[in-house]
């Protein structure tokens, strides 16, 4: 326990001596506003649930329960734009006498605790107060959310294995893809299914204290445990010893000769193209969120899963993430070679641009995954023009501000054994907002002009910005020049040696 302490003593003071720790600060401060409001957000439906489910054939809180799959389900989605694959910085610590698995059990451990695993307590607890305390008294409430707790915790561990596996292999998309299209199955063919029995009877142990319930359940988590562990220690032993790098057989290099005759912003273009495409931890991500994008469409275009708004989260998700995943880091993989950036008259200038236009251009590949859904109706096509539109408009200009200020170097290879891939503060804002305030303006504007004319409104915002992206791509441009020592002392000092 005195190692683990004494790390994360050490992760707090690398977090207060690194070069963004003040933007952090000012970031961190709204990210706990906008986490008060969702907490009130959760807190306001598990109170609607409560008077909702009562007064059934049923007790309220085993309508809650019978629900448990849908809810893990959902969080393992939303841990996926939000939550990176945990890092410990494993080699300033190989001369110590510390061994290395010592060194993934706190990472681990570092993953249980996180605040996140926490956030869906807001919906449960209010809920089990109206609804279990005349039952089973405070005992049966605490139990209860204690069981939740628990079970977000597995899942979290869940998350962990799937997403460490997918950033190795793409292929291993298709373990979560199975397993929740096997539970799909299971829930929805037969008449009465046994999950939701089994989710019904895992809930009342909960509520009842059922200590076979709660052994079952770490028993679980053990077993995760343990798999991520031998999983991240194989993974952290490749990464040390480069073993990868002596079996890399490179073929054919494409040169993306037709981006010649596009001049500077070309060679810009071609650039970033290598960035995602030859790197590890660049090309691993692309694969993992064109999977994931590829699997909601499919969702989104050939079932009812996802209905109004859930829906409409969805098809945004589509066409945000490919900006979100490569644009809330911007300037971020480029801190590795910036010193060659900057000994040519404004080729920043011209990074930018070639980053926009190809960024830009990716959404047509969500706008084509969604076609199915336009054929079949599930989607409306003017919906998916106006978001085509909007968010490289509205949206990206938001994203590029954080070139200004994003000054951390991130490690283009290095996964497991990196320092702590956490995004800042700013960049946490910035991405959350991606998400909520377009939602909220598309809710905002049905109320006041109509569905009808919604979208078109949407469309003319995007264009409002488009039209005048090279003057605030000119505006980042010249902010960031300003600011150019201060950054690049920042990506000089978070480089990984």
């Amino acid at each position: 326990m005195n190692l683990f302490l004494e790390l994360r003593k050490h992760g707090k003071l690398a977090e207060k001596r690194h070069p963004m720790y003040e933007k952090s600060k000012f970031g961190k401060f709204w990210m706990y506003f906008m986490s008060v409001f969702w907490a009130a957000y959760l807190i306001f439906f598990g109170t609607t649930f409560a008077f909702a489910f009562d007064g059934g054939a049923r007790e309220a809180y085993h309508v809650m329960n019978s629900g448990l799959i849908f809810v893990l389900a959902l969080d393992f989605l939303l841990r996926l734009p939000f939550l990176k694959t945990p890092t410990q910085e494993v080699k300033p610590y190989l001369l110590l006498p510390v061994k290395r698995s010592r060194l993934i059990d706190f990472l681990l451990l570092r993953s249980g605790l996180n605040s996140f695993n926490l956030l869906w307590l807001f919906l449960f607890v209010p809920f089990a107060i109206i609804t279990v305390t005349k039952f089973y008294g405070v005992a049966g409430v605490l139990t209860y959310c204690i069981g939740i707790w628990l079970l977000i915790v597995f899942n979290n561990y869940w998350y962990l294995l799937c997403r460490t596996l997918m950033d190795e292999r793409i292929w291993w998309f298709l373990l979560p893809v199975a397993l929740y299209g096997g539970i799909a199955a299971a829930l929805f063919i037969p008449d009465n299914s046994p999950i939701f029995a089994f989710s019904v009877n895992l809930g009342e142990g909960f509520i009842t204290g059922n200590i076979l319930t709660f052994i079952g359940v770490l028993v679980a988590i053990a077993i995760m445990w343990f798999i991520n562990r031998s999983i991240m220690q194989r993974l952290v032993y490749n990464e040390l010893n480069k073993v990868e790098d002596t079996t890399v057989q490179v073929k054919t290099v494409s040169e993306y000769k037709f981006l010649d005759r596009y001049g500077e912003i070309g060679e810009y273009i071609r650039l970033e193209l290598k960035l995602l495409l030859r790197n590890k931890v660049c090309k691993k991500s692309l694969y993992n969120i064109t999977a994931v994008v590829l699997a909601f469409s499919l969702i989104i275009s050939f079932s009812d899963l996802y209905e109004g708004g859930a829906r409409d989260f969805f098809v945004l998700y589509n066409y945000i993430i490919f900006g979100l995943l490569f644009l809330s880091p911007l300037m971020s993989y480029e801190g590795n070679y910036i010193d060659g950036l900057m000994s040519r008259k404004e080729s920043i200038y011209s990074l930018l641009r070639a980053k926009y236009i190809l960024y830009s251009l990716a959404l047509i590949i969500p706008f084509i995954l969604m076609i199915p859904g336009m054929v079949t109706g599930k989607v409306s096509v003017l919906q998916c023009i106006s978001w085509l539109i909007f968010v490289p408009g509205a949206v990206y200009c938001c994203m590029f501000q954080l070139a200004v200020y994003n000054n951390k170097t991130l490690n283009l290879n290095a996964k497991m054994t990196g320092r702590q891939n956490v995004g800042t503060g700013l960049q946490n804002l910035i991405s959350a907002g991606a998400f909520g305030v377009p939602l909220l303006l598309m809710f905002g504007l049905k109320i006041t002009v109509g569905k009808e004319a919604t979208p078109w409104v949407l469309i003319g915002i995007g264009l409002v910005f488009i039209l005048t992206s090279r003057w605030w791509l000119r505006n980042v441009y010249h902010r960031f020049m300003k600011r150019r020592y201060k950054n690049m002392e920042g990506f000089h000092d978070s480089r990984q040696k």
